[in-house]
């Protein structure tokens, strides 16, 4: 209730705060916004060239199968390592103005569904022209969306505040990042271990697994995601969030003498 209050008070910092996390992400480029659409394409299409010579190519539509993984786990990254700095960037107003501190994960988190959902244009992009279509199962994509944005919520609330007072955590979370990458079926499909006992039990218990699992139900395979893998993802993500908030605001007390 604590939360809902404080984003319904300061509702007006909170939309100057995603503003400016969208403008100032790409400020003095020269594509500007345009980069949210470039870079998840850029990785695509290497991507694409590459690794099925190095694995072995055996997915229909592989190119869309890459797009509706990538994307999304851009969304991913990108706000938990945007999330991560939030608090220790905005060291000079957190010293000056007070306002409720959890404000800034959240201003990342929306500002990076906002380009994600941007960004699924070019989704829908390559599977009209891949000949696969678009159906009635992309009503589902506000849901899939929202539950990816608690369980990246969740982790930007603990990094965030965490980052403050143990300065290798951007570096611990890079690494494990790019290895989360590898242990997620993005590049590959989970079927390629089925023997792996231990593989398949890293996919069950990944919720990146799981989310990008149910995209590409809704994008590729025109059908309804597991509901028994959805509700493993609202579970995951909400004990996340419920973590991550409780770390945020026991160590938010001494932000100011540590930044």
């Amino acid at each position: 209730m604590e939360l809902i209050r404080s984003l319904y008070n300061y509702r007006e910092f909170l939309m100057t705060n995603v503003k400016k996390e969208i403008r100032g992400k790409y400020k003095g480029s020269f594509l500007g916004v345009l980069w949210s659409f470039i870079n998840p394409l850029l990785q695509v299409i290497i991507y694409w060239l590459i690794f099925p010579y190095l694995m072995g190519n055996t997915v229909d539509n592989y190119l869309i199968y890459l797009v509706c993984g990538i994307i999304p786990w851009t969304f991913f990254t990108t706000v938990v390592t945007q999330g991560m700095v939030t608090v220790r960037s905005n060291a000079g107003i957190i010293k000056k103005v007070y306002f409720p501190r959890e404000l800034l994960p959240i201003s990342v988190v929306i500002s990076g569904l906002i380009n994600f959902l941007i960004s699924c244009i070019i989704i829908l992009i390559f599977t009209v022209a891949g000949g696969v279509g678009i159906s009635w199962h992309l009503i589902l994509l506000p849901v899939l969306a929202l539950l990816q944005s608690l369980l990246s919520l969740g982790l930007a609330f603990a990094l965030s505040a965490i980052n403050i007072y143990v300065k290798d955590t951007e570096y611990i979370v890079g690494f494990i990042l790019n290895m989360a990458f590898y242990a997620t079926p993005i590049l590959y499909t989970a079927d390629r271990f089925a023997e792996n006992q231990l593989m398949m039990w890293v996919f069950k218990l990944n919720p990146m697994a799981h989310i990008i699992d149910a995209y590409r139900d809704i994008f590729l395979y025109h059908q309804l995601p597991t509901l028994g893998s959805l509700g493993y993802v609202f579970a995951f993500s909400m004990v996340v969030l419920l973590i991550g908030y409780v770390i945020f605001k026991k160590l938010e007390k001494g932000f100011a003498e540590e930044i």
